[in-house]
Formats: C-alpha cells, sequence, structure tokens
C-alpha cells in the first residue's frame, strides 16, 4: 500500500485519496467500495482498509446517482389524521433500514388533482419507489398517467390486479373477533358497524357472520347495525340493541370508536361490562382502547406490519427480481378489560 496521502484540513476524504493510498485506480476503488463482483478479493480489501483508515464516507446521493438510484421513496397518503399513514410510515422505514433511504411523505387529502401534482412533484425528485396510502379499504384507482418507478398501494388496494397492494384481512379480523367472543361463552352477539358504503364495515361483519354461521347461531336481528363510524352512533345503536334485545351477552364493534359510545350507553344502563355484556372493537387505536371504561379489547390491523411488507416488496420491485406479489394480511386479538367469561 502506498504512503497515506496528505489531506488538507477540514477537507473529508474523496474516492480518489482512497484509490492513491490504495495503490488503484479511482474505477477500481469505486467498484471495490460498491460491492461490484468484479473486484479481487485482495484488491478490495486494501481499498476498504485505505477508506477506513481515511475515514472515507461515500457521498449517499453520487453513490445511488452511478447505480441509477437516488435513495428516497415517495409516500403518498389521503389520510390527513394519519391514523393509518404513520404507523405504515414507521413500518416502511423500518423495512428501509435507519438512515438508508429518505421518505418524502405528501398528502393528497382524497383529491385526485392534488395527488397528480404531488406524484409529478415527487418524480421530479427522481424517487426510486412510491408507497400510497389510502385513508379506506375501497380499492381505488391506480395513479394516473405513466409512472416510471415501481408502485406499492397499501391498506386500500389498487383497482388493478396487476398491481402490487398490501391489505389488511377485514374478514378475518372480523371473524376473529366473534371467535373470541364465542370463547368467552357469549352466544346472544349483535354487531354494530360503520358506514355500509365502505368495504372495511361490510368485510367486517362478513367475517363475523361466517364465524357464527360456524357456530350454529347468527348476530342479533340477523343483520349489522349499519351507521355511521363515531361515538355517537354507537350509543344510539346500543340503546337499540338492548331495548329490542335485552338477552345481549356481547357486541362487536366495527371500530373502537363506535364500541366507546357503546360502553357509555351501556355504563348508563346499568349494564355490566364485562360481567353480563362483553364488548370488543376493531382497529385497536391505542388513543381510545386503552383509555376506555373499561379497557377495550380489540382486533389490531398490524400496520406497521403492512408498512414493513410494503417497504420490502417496494426493495423487490426497484432491485427487478421476480415480480412482488400483492399480499393481505392477518389482524390480531389485543385482550383488555371489556371482554371475560360470561359470569
Amino acid at each position: 500500500m502506498s504512503t497515506e496521502p496528505e489531506i488538507p484540513v477540514n477537507r473529508a476524504a474523496t474516492l480518489t485519496d482512497v484509490a492513491k493510498l490504495a495503490g488503484v485506480s479511482v474505477a477500481t476503488a469505486s467498484k471495490a467500495i460498491n460491492g461490484r463482483g468484479d473486484v479481487r478479493a485482495a484488491t478490495r480489501q486494501r481499498v476498504l482498509e485505505a477508506a477506513e483508515m481515511l475515514s472515507f464516507a461515500p457521498n449517499a446521493l453520487a453513490r445511488g446517482l452511478l447505480g441509477g438510484r437516488t435513495g428516497t421513496v415517495g409516500l403518498l397518503t389521503s389520510d390527513l389524521e394519519g391514523r393509518f399513514s404513520i404507523p405504515i410510515l414507521m413500518g416502511a422505514e423500518d423495512a428501509f433500514g435507519a438512515g438508508q433511504v429518505s421518505v418524502f411523505l405528501c398528502d393528497a387529502r382524497g383529491d385526485a388533482i392534488r395527488e397528480r401534482y404531488h406524484v409529478r412533484a415527487l418524480l421530479s425528485r427522481r424517487v426510486d419507489g412510491l408507497i400510497v396510502v389510502g385513508s379506506r379499504t375501497d380499492p381505488r384507482p391506480p395513479l394516473a398517467g405513466p409512472i416510471p418507478v415501481p408502485v406499492v398501494y397499501v391498506y386500500a388496494p389498487s383497482a388493478n390486479p396487476d398491481d402490487i397492494s398490501i391489505t389488511v384481512d377485514n374478514v378475518g379480523g372480523g371473524r376473529l373477533a366473534i371467535e373470541h367472543l364465542l370463547a368467552c361463552g357469549r352466544r346472544n352477539i349483535a354487531h354494530i358497524t360503520g358506514d355500509a358504503g365502505y368495504q372495511a364495515a361490510r368485510d367486517r361483519a362478513d367475517g363475523a357472520a361466517a364465524a357464527l354461521a360456524d357456530a350454529g347461531l347468527a348476530m342479533l336481528d340477523g343483520k349489522p347495525y349499519y351507521g355511521s363510524w363515531d361515538e355517537t352512533w354507537g350509543r344510539a345503536a346500543a340503546h337499540i340493541v338492548v331495548e329490542r334485545h335485552p338477552e345481549v351477552d356481547a357486541i362487536f364493534c366495527g371500530s373502537d370508536q363506535i364500541a366507546r359510545g357503546v360502553l357509555e350507553t351501556l355504563r348508563d344502563l346499568g349494564r355490566d361490562v364485562p360481567g353480563s355484556i362483553a364488548v370488543a372493537g376493531f382497529d385497536n387505536w391505542e388513543a381510545v382502547a386503552a383509555h376506555s371504561r373499561p379497557r377495550l379489547t380489540s382486533i389490531d390491523m398490524n400496520l406497521e406490519q403492512l408498512g414493513a411488507a410494503a417497504g420490502r416488496r417496494l426493495f423487490a420491485a426497484i432491485d427487478g427480481g421476480d415480480l412482488p406479489r400483492s399480499d393481505q394480511y392477518p389482524g390480531r386479538l389485543v385482550m383488555r378489560d371489556s371482554t371475560a367469561p360470561a359470569q
């Protein structure tokens, strides 16, 4: 190895400095540092030792440009409150690795024109790929126009089956909630949920109905109580259920907000939760579920897992290997105080 070059004070070492110290060309030094296979092992080791000696830190942008990449990804959401997009972003960043990829977060606010603007802006920054997060689970139109980079849709699937979509198994989540209530010995179960125009509401109800049917049972009134996704509807619907069916011993709610309204009404009516009636929610929204009275058992959609899966799929698509596939991920039951074996 040649004599260590003198580097001026306050100047970071360059690839040229590393090449000179290792006694190789700049091109060979670049190949060795970037892991190219056409460099002899002994040469690569010499270059890496020189880089370490000089505290050489390769410029991430320059390295990316040499490989046709910028090390950036766009995450486009329509979830104004961050209820779904933030956990998904956290999971995606975990998959990307700390400091390895920069993420540009854009909020389209459910506006197609704003979405197109953000897509153009992200592409102008030469992002390597896009993750598109929906605010509801209904299939959405694919991004408009030709998109020259890989795209992964999360939570809301693309309407194009050829696109890569990572989604929640809402049918399985509904089934999981009912199976838990059945295991608690409940048999007179009502289902209060949100707007029937939402795919999530219909899917969760389908899963609940299937689990009850497997047990030889049916929902009270033979169908879900569809309404809105808020506490006001939960309070009103709980009054209806208890008046019509005083024998009700469990209520499965399509969201945690609905469930909190249900819990308030049951408390007002003097119904013991979980003694005489169990309540389960959906979303495992910590701000609601963990602070309800009593604390709410709920189905967690594993949104961070979805984000991590989206990140891995995007990496695979960027690498250009086998075409990544769409996938659906199950939820998990988080038990708290609102469910227990029937007394």
